[in-house]
C-alpha cells in the first residue's frame, strides 16, 4: 500500500484478473477516419504493459455525438497492437452479449478495445458516482470485471459514467498516465522546489486567471508570468491603452468582464505576477516590435510577446527550480509570432522540473522536438487546468473514495 491517496497499479494482485482500463484515445483524425495524431493512444502503452498478466477490458471514446470524427474504436484498436507487438481485438459492443461473451473467452495478456463507449448515449450525463454506479452499463459489466483502472486523466474532470460508476462497485485506481499526472502536477502545485514559476498564456483568459488566483493564494507558486490574450487583459487591468482592435478581441471572446478581475489580482499579489514590457504587433502579417508604452488607442493587433520581455521571462523561468507552462505566448502557429513561445519553452527545459500543461503549447514542445527534455507532458487539457486552478475532478475524486474502500485492495 503506498502513502498516496488512491491506488495504483503497484497496490494490486493483477495476475488472472479482469481489469476494466478506462483510457483517453480521443484523437484528431481526418474525413477518412485516419488517425492524426496517436500521442493519447500511445501514452497508455506503459499501463497496458503492466498489465500483461491480466485480462484486459479497454473502455475509451472517441470525439463526441454530432461531430464528423465521432466514430468507432477500431483504429485506435489497430495501433495498440501495433505499439504493444500483440495482438488487441476491437469488439463491435460496449456491454451487450456479444461483449460480455468475448470478455469470458479472454485468456491472461489478452487485450480487448471494447465500442466507443459515447455511443451509449447515458455516458456523457454528468451524475454522481452512486447514480452511476447504478446505471445499466455498469450493471450488466460487473460481473465480468475484477478490478477498475482509470487511465483517463484528460476526461476526469467530467463526473461521466465510465470514469466515475465503476469506483462505487469495484476495487479501483489508477493507471500509469494518471499516476503520473497528479504525481506531477501535484510535486507542482504543493511545495516543489523554489522557485516555482508558472507562464500562463494563450486565449481562455478565465482559466488563466482562475489559476493565477489560486497558484499565489496557496503559496504553490512564487510568480506568475503572464503572456498571450491573458496578458493583453492584465495590460489593460493596469491602465495601459493596448489598442481598440485588441480590446474589442477580449470583448469578442466575452471576456470584458475578467479585467476588473484582473485588476483585482494584480492589487492583491502585488509584484507576483508578471507582465510584458513590450509586445509583437501584427503588421500585415509582419512582426512589429513596440513597447508597452508607446501603444495607443490605434495600435496594431497584438500577436507575441516582445523580444525584451523575452529576455526577461526566459532569465527568470531557465533559473527557476519548478517551472509549469501552460498556453503559448501568442499566435504561434505564425512563424513571425511563435518567437515568445518557443524561447519559453527552450528556457523551461533548464529547469530543474518542469511540465507543459497540454494543449496548444504542447503542439509547440514537439514542433521543437523537446518532448524528452520536460519532466512531464500533461495529457489533459482542461483537466489539468481544473487541477492546477486547485478544483476537484470527480474521477480522481472517486479514486479517493475507492482508496478508502477498498483498503485491502491486494489480498482481493
Amino acid at each position: 500500500m503506498t502513502s498516496r491517496n488512491f491506488l495504483t497499479i503497484d497496490d494490486f494482485d493483477i495476475r488472472g484478473k479482469t481489469i476494466l482500463l478506462r483510457v483517453d484515445m480521443n484523437s484528431p483524425m481526418d474525413t477518412q477516419g485516419h488517425i492524426l495524431d496517436d500521442m493519447r493512444i500511445r501514452s497508455h502503452i506503459a499501463t497496458l504493459k503492466d498489465l500483461e498478466k491480466a485480462k484486459v477490458v479497454v473502455l475509451a471514446h472517441q470525439s463526441r455525438p454530432g461531430r464528423k470524427d465521432f466514430t468507432t474504436m477500431k483504429p485506435h484498436a489497430h495501433l495498440l497492437s501495433r505499439y504493444l507487438g500483440r495482438q488487441v481485438t476491437y469488439v463491435d459492443d460496449i456491454f451487450g452479449t456479444f461483449a460480455k461473451t468475448q470478455i469470458t473467452s479472454m485468456e491472461d495478456g489478452d487485450v480487448i478495445v471494447l465500442e466507443n463507449v459515447r455511443f451509449y448515449s447515458e455516458e456523457s450525463i454528468e451524475r454522481t458516482p452512486a447514480e452511476q454506479a447504478n446505471s445499466y452499463m455498469v450493471q450488466k459489466l460487473l460481473p465480468f470485471i475484477d478490478i477498475f483502472l482509470n487511465d483517463a486523466f484528460a476526461v476526469s474532470h467530467r463526473s461521466h459514467l465510465s470514469v466515475v460508476g465503476f469506483t462505487e462497485v469495484l476495487p479501483s485506481g489508477a493507471g500509469r498516465v494518471m499516476e503520473k499526472e497528479l504525481t506531477s502536477l501535484d510535486r507542482a502545485v504543493k511545495g516543489g522546489e523554489r522557485p516555482c514559476i508558472f507562464v500562463l498564456g494563450g486565449a481562455k483568459v478565465d482559466d488563466s486567471l482562475k489559476v493565477t488566483e489560486n497558484i499565489l493564494a496557496s503559496g504553490g507558486a512564487d510568480r506568475v508570468l503572464l503572456t498571450g490574450v491573458v496578458a493583453n487583459v492584465a495590460l489593460a487591468a493596469s491602465g495601459v491603452e493596448i489598442g481598440k482592435v485588441n480590446m474589442d478581441f477580449i470583448k469578442s471572446q466575452g471576456y470584458e468582464d475578467q479585467i476588473e478581475r484582473a485588476k483585482s489580482l494584480l492589487a492583491k499579489f502585488n509584484g507576483k505576477i508578471g507582465l510584458p514590457k513590450d509586445v509583437a504587433l501584427n503588421d500585415h502579417k509582419k512582426r512589429v516590435e513596440a513597447r508597452i508604452s508607446k501603444l495607443n488607442s490605434n495600435s496594431l493587433p497584438i500577436n507575441d510577446i516582445g523580444l525584451e520581455t523575452i529576455v526577461e521571462y526566459s532569465n527568470e523561468i531557465q533559473n527557476a527550480k519548478t517551472v509549469v507552462l501552460n498556453g503559448p505566448a501568442g499566435v504561434s502557429e505564425a512563424d513571425d509570432f511563435a518567437l515568445g513561445t518557443h524561447e519559453i519553452i527552450k528556457a523551461a527545459i533548464k529547469s530543474e522540473f518542469s511540465i507543459v500543461g497540454g494543449g496548444h503549447i504542447s503542439v509547440e514542445v514537439a514542433h521543437l522536438g523537446l518532448e524528452h527534455r520536460f519532466s512531464h507532458i500533461s495529457t489533459g487539457g482542461g483537466a489539468c487546468i481544473d487541477y492546477l486552478a486547485g478544483e476537484k475532478l470527480p474521477g480522481v475524486e472517486a479514486l479517493k473514495a475507492a482508496c478508502n474502500k477498498y483498503q485491502g485492495a491486494k489480498e482481493l
